[in-house]
Order: C-alpha cells, then structure tokens, then sequence
C-alpha cells in the first residue's frame, strides 16, 4: 500500500462527539492517518485533545493558521484537513487551508449562511484544491445500490419521493455542549435543525434519484418556546422531471434516535431504506412482488460492493458509511476517478436550501422556485 495521506483534523477538542467519529472513520482503511489538529481555541484544551488522539505534543495547535504555518514547514506535513468545528468557523477554516494549498474535507453544512457557501465557491474555483462534504449517509453501501439501480431504470420514471430524519434529543430543554452551538444562530446560522439534518434528507434525496429539487413550500417552526432557531421542518418538494417529493426533519419527536429513511416510487416499482436498518433495501417491484436485497448480497453493484467491507450478515453502519466517503478522498487525492464524495454544488444546494426555506416559511410564501 502506498504511503497513508497525513490529515489535520480542526475542531474535534474535549467533549466533542464529531472529531473521534472522523478520526476513527478517516483511518479505518489504513489510507489516512490524523497528525496534527488545531483542536480548540484554548491551547490547553487543543493540547489535552492532542494527547486523547495521540498524536505528537507539538502537533497539537491553538489555531488553524498557527497549524497550516507549521505543517508547511514539515516535510511531513498535513495534506489535508477535516473541519469539524461549529458551522460559523467552516469559512474562515476552509479560506485559510484553500490559501495555503491544502484540500479540505469538511462537515455539513457548507457553512453558516448562503452568502458564506457562494464566497467559498468562488474561493474554490480561483483556486482549486479538493473539497468534499461529509453528508455521511451518502456513503452506505445500499444507498450507492440503490442510486445504481435508480440510475439504470430499474423502477422506471421517478414520481414520489419521501425522506424523513427524525430525532427527538432536543424534545426537552436541548442541555448540553451539542444542544448549545446548535441553538445559536452566531454559531451555527440562520437554520437549526434545517441545516442540521435536514440538508442531510436533502442530499439524501438528490443524490440517490439523480433528480434536482427545483420548487418548494416550506413549514418551518419552533416548537421548544424560547428557542431562536428551527427545531422542527417540513416541506413539499417538486423535481425538475416533475416528480412530487416531501422532506419532513425534527429534532423534537420525543423518544425518536436518528431515524432517517427514504423511499422512492417510479413507475414500475419502488425502494425503501432506514438509517438504522442500514443493511437491508427493501424493492417494491410493480408486478406486486416484494425483495429484500441486503448489503454483501452477490449481484451487488460494484460501487456497493467497493463500500462493504464484511461478508453478509455482519452489521456495518455509520462509522463504515463515513469511511467511505474518506476512502473515496483519499482516491480524489491520488487523482483516482471513481470518488462518490459530496463537494461544492452539493454544499451549495444544501445551503441555498437552509436559505431558501427559512425565509420562504418566516414569510408564509407557499410555492417558490428553488435555485442556487
């Protein structure tokens, strides 16, 4: 195997559930390893951080450009980084790596607001380096199967789509360090739970159909009083071949976990896929008949089978779904074709959505057309 892709993860500090996630799944596949981490802000936090990693001392930075300075004075240096702070600091993160000629994997959403996420398109295309986007579930090998078959006109034309995240951990009071960032709009946005999971349902929904979302009407509410942000959406989607769609997301469906399913119909038959049944792809075939095609079946497509990395009947979920999309970087990286990672129309899109829909919603607008 080739030498392992060296990664600079930013944020990931003490208490975070999202930094070890992208570590243990960026180095899964032995592809990548983390070296290096702006951490926190706070230089002791960073250096606690560092130390969890088990990374070197002095490889653990207060600061992303304190990071980017030193690693470029390292013939070992970082050859990317993984943004996995708070959704106000994607752009400055992402401007600094991009000025320094580093790729960048970053952490839904794009950014905090639309304007940010078109900045850095530009930023990107004046100079290139390679981005993606870690919508996660895109990374599950049943849902690149069903993309191929959809793909590929097994279920005919498509007519309806309905995709649905629903959580119930902030149904209450929302305590805590996660609870905290993403209630506020200085830190994550102008939407909460839109651009929390929501652009997650989005994406979901585009990515497998192949459609493009072009109209919407949009319900967008605070449930939780005294809450500044969403905490619960819904909204009726029309795609550009005509097809009808409905997009529900909620953080407040008490008792709920992290139930993000979709299905699809075409015109001669359908699919059915839950997060948390992951390995299981439930096909509604026209003729009234009923399958259920599981991960590591034979007759896989090769991209599905090129994401399984178990023989069937052995559960592989998220962290193997994120490690995915990493494998698929690192061939990005490599200059490799095959990479399914999500990159800067996808976070464009995602963030046009957040937009979009918070203000369509405030408004009462009904039906608006949905462009980037």
């Amino acid at each position: 195997m080739s030498e392992r892709i060296r990664m600079g993860l930013i944020g990931g500090g003490p208490g975070s559930f999202i930094g070890p996630v992208h570590r243990i799944a960026a180095e899964l596949d032995r592809e990548i390893v983390l070296v290096a981490g702006a951490f926190s802000r706070d230089p002791q936090r960073s250096a606690e951080a560092g130390r969890g990693y088990g990374i070197d001392p002095s490889r653990a930075y207060a600061s992303v450009e304190a990071m980017l300075e030193a690693e470029a004075a390292r013939e070992d240096g970082i050859q990317f980084v993984t943004i996995a702070s708070p959704n106000s600091h994607h752009l400055p993160a992402a401007r600094a790596a991009i000025a320094a000629g580093i790729a960048v994997m970053s952490d839904k959403p794009m950014t905090a607001t639309l304007a940010e996420a078109r900045e850095l398109a530009d930023l990107l295309a004046a100079d290139a380096v390679p981005y993606g986007l870690t919508y996660t579930y895109s990374g599950y090998p049943l849902v690149r199967e069903m993309r191929e078959r959809i793909a590929a006109g097994a279920v005919g034309p498509i007519r309806k789509v309905i995709v649905e995240y629903n959580q119930g951990w902030l149904a209450g009071a929302g305590e805590g360090k996660q609870a905290e960032w993403r209630l506020d709009p200085t830190r994550s946005g102008e939407g909460g739970c839109i651009a929390d999971i929501g652009v997650h349902a989005f994406h979901l929904a585009e990515f497998v159909t192949g459609l493009r979302v072009n109209r919407i009407n949009a319900d967008l509410g605070t449930v939780v009083p005294g809450r500044l942000l969403d905490d619960d959406c819904q909204m009726f989607l029309r795609f550009d071949n005509g097809a009808r769609g409905l997009l529900m997301a909620s953080q407040v469906m008490t008792g709920e976990g992290n139930d993000l399913a979709i299905r699809i119909y075409g015109e001669n038959g359908g699919y059915r896929w839950s997060q948390e049944n992951p390995n299981r792809l439930e096909w509604l075939r026209g003729d009234g008949g009923f399958e259920v095609i599981r991960a590591a079946d034979s007759g896989l497509s090769a991209v599905a089978m090129r994401g399984t990395r178990l023989p069937g009947g052995h559960p592989e979920g998220l962290l193997e779904s994120l490690a995915n999309l990493y494998r698929d970087f690192a061939m990005q990286l490599r200059g490799e074709s095959g990479s399914l990672v999500p990159g800067v129309e996808d976070g464009l899109r995602g963030m046009a959505l957040v937009a979009t829909a918070v203000a369509a919603s405030r408004e009462e607008r009904g039906w608006i057309d949905f462009t980037v």
